[in-house]
């Protein structure tokens, strides 16, 4: 899993593991990704996790579904990242295909997108991850992601 920094180009990459997704193969990213609404994507490799975040800076937000290189689905959110311009038919369309093609992958949640969302969200849970790495919320420090 990675967060990018996405609002003053610090160049700040926060990068870890996630469970419970079911992927088999590809990556998912969105720019929804609560509190900060940075970059998040996760996935089974680094080149797809790469295609889905740099399709997400090309959409200036959205959300995308990777596999093989290849961005099998998207849903642009031009405004801001987070909200579409789309009429409602449109997007209601789009994110039916963006789940499905979501649900192509492995990944079982009714609503994968908003699962990825709080993966960011530090202000709750015990462990999240941000662009400055892996954060222990109750101890409000960074963690290693390795044994020293």
């Amino acid at each position: 899993m990675m967060v990018v920094e996405r609002h003053r180009a610090s160049g700040e990459i926060g990068r870890g593991f996630a469970r419970g997704f079911k992927l088999r193969c590809g990556a998912i990213g969105s720019s929804v990704a609560h509190d900060a609404h940075n970059l998040i994507a996760v996935g089974m490799n680094d080149d797809d996790i790469l295609v889905a975040l740099k399709r997400l800076q090309e959409l200036q937000g959205g959300w995308v579904v990777v596999n093989g290189g290849r961005v099998l689905a998207e849903v642009p959110l031009p405004i801001a990242g987070l909200v579409t311009d789309a009429p409602a038919e449109t997007a209601a369309e789009q994110l039916r295909v963006l789940t499905e093609a979501a649900r192509g992958l492995g990944c079982e949640f009714a609503q994968p997108f908003m699962c990825l969302a709080f993966l960011s969200l530090s202000v709750i849970g015990k462990l999240k991850l941000t662009n400055l790495g892996l954060v222990d919320v109750e101890q409000f420090k960074v963690i290693p992601l390795t044994a020293e």
